[in-house]
């Protein structure tokens, strides 16, 4: 035993970037893909992970003074900068029980298809992460690996069943049929969504609002783009710390640098796990024969939508404006400005493209992701120091679009790290009745309508 443990802490002592690809190449293995392949897999993971170490100390390296200087000069106590949801995951992966966490998730999907509790076979290994998240964060907290364990187990269930739920939305709007997308960083937005599209349906003005996408789309283009969209937040901040003009415009390119860089870094780790996901995905097929599955997948097959990149580009100025004037953030948002689409496009779905709708839901949604964002700064900040992440002298903290700062994410580490003997059951029965209301009420109505 004391030979294991030894094994095992100096994997943890080496780090990440050595842990990474020995985790993953493991998990290639069990799922019958060879070890030459698994390994590639791992150490594509491990390089991805290197290259947003880079990216992280070059952005708190310059953002991060000009960020204090904006807020001595301006009062905004904005000290929690939106690092992007590539950086988070490249967190979550380094986690010393990611693992554990990782298998946990896949049991649950495999339970919950074998006990016919979900209809959803979730191939997209990648985007455990988000589920994941939640679990290192409550064990960091707590020190309890059956809390942190615990809470990404409920996280799977609640995901696969709100995946089953929208199922529907996807292959009606989207028109991909076949497909559910459990992909957290998009439905945790209809955990707010659905009540709040069903309060503003009483209202005549949203209800028949006749304001189109094509009417928002003449107004936008060149702004929607990330390079474009960074250089303009660097020089604002830059003009906000009081830099001369040459400081300014170094922090624009800066900060465009990056809003480049993150997405090609964080590709590495999509592409390092693509062949555990179509492993994935034939090991789950062959044990799964003769039944109606909807294949999970990410949910950028659905964000190119025009609908969606349109209701994005009205609501990332609105995010900003929002951070700058919402009482009790902290969170300066800016890498994950760029996947705002992924929080809106279930949204657009479920108002079947009104544009109002869209905009009051997603200034809803922003609000909570900045709240919930700023909640748990301090967690984050101290787990991606313990990973290793180097975030300079700067005082601030990092945050993002992803991790906690999601609703459906928040309030499960709420429970579980708060009064968990009271946060879990009060969780439970919440989500229970919203089980028994998709699955029972909404079933027994389309019945109805099919009788009819």
């Amino acid at each position: 035993m004391s030979y294991i443990m030894n094994v095992f802490n100096f994997f943890i002592d080496a780090g990440p970037t050595v842990m990474l690809p020995v985790i993953i190449t493991i998990i290639g293995m069990i799922f019958g893909l060879k070890i030459s392949r698994s390994f590639k897999s791992g150490l594509t993971l491990g390089i991805g992970f290197a290259g947003i170490k880079l990216i992280l100390d070059f952005m708190t390296t310059n953002v991060g003074p000009a960020a204090k200087a904006m807020v001595e000069r301006t009062g905004v106590q904005l000290d929690a900068l939106d690092v992007g949801w590539g950086s988070i995951a490249a967190i979550t992966w380094a986690s010393p029980i990611i693992a554990v966490l990782i298998f946990a998730i896949l049991l649950v999907n495999i339970i919950m298809l074998i006990l016919k509790r979900t209809h959803t076979l979730d191939v997209d290994i990648w985007n455990y992460h988000h589920m994941a998240i939640v679990g290192v964060m409550v064990y960091f907290v707590t020190k309890n690996v059956f809390l942190g364990v615990g809470s990404s187990v409920i996280m799977a269930i609640i995901t696969f069943k709100i995946a089953d739920w929208s199922q529907p939305m996807v292959e009606d709007f989207f028109g991909v049929p076949g497909v559910s997308l459990p992909t957290v960083s998009a439905l945790s937005s209809l955990v707010i969504a659905w009540p709040l599209n069903w309060l503003l349906d009483k209202i005549p003005f949203f209800r028949n609002s006749k304001f189109t996408i094509k009417d928002a789309q003449k107004y936008l283009g060149f702004f929607g783009d990330s390079m474009i969209m960074g250089g303009i937040i660097g020089i604002a901040i830059g003009f906000l710390a009081g830099y001369d003009i040459k400081a300014v415009l170094q922090l624009g390119v800066s900060m465009s640098a990056v809003l480049v860089l993150i997405p090609k870094m964080t590709s590495l780790f999509m592409e390092g796990l693509m062949p555990i996901s179509d492993a994935a995905q034939t090991w789950s097929q062959k044990k799964f024969k003769g039944r109606k599955l909807f294949i999970g997948l990410d949910a950028a097959v659905v964000v190119g939508n025009p609908d969606v990149i349109t209701t994005a580009l009205i609501i990332i100025p609105i995010t900003i404006a929002t951070a700058l004037v919402l009482p009790g953030n902290r969170v300066l948002p800016f890498a994950d400005l760029a996947v705002v689409p992924f929080r809106v496009a279930m949204v657009v779905a479920l108002t079947r493209g009104n544009l109002l709708k869209n905009i009051v839901i997603g200034i809803a949604i922003t609000a909570s992701l900045l709240w919930c964002g700023s909640a748990t700064s301090p967690v984050l900040t101290a787990i991606a120091k313990k990973v290793g992440i180097d975030l300079g002298s700067s005082s601030m903290l990092i945050s993002s679009f992803a991790a906690t700062a999601m609703i459906q994410s928040y309030l499960v580490f709420l429970a579980f790290t708060y009064k968990p003997i009271i946060g879990i059951p009060i969780l439970l029965v919440v989500f229970g009745v919203a089980w028994y209301f998709f699955d029972g009420i909404k079933k027994i109505n389309a019945d109805a309508e099919i009788a009819e």
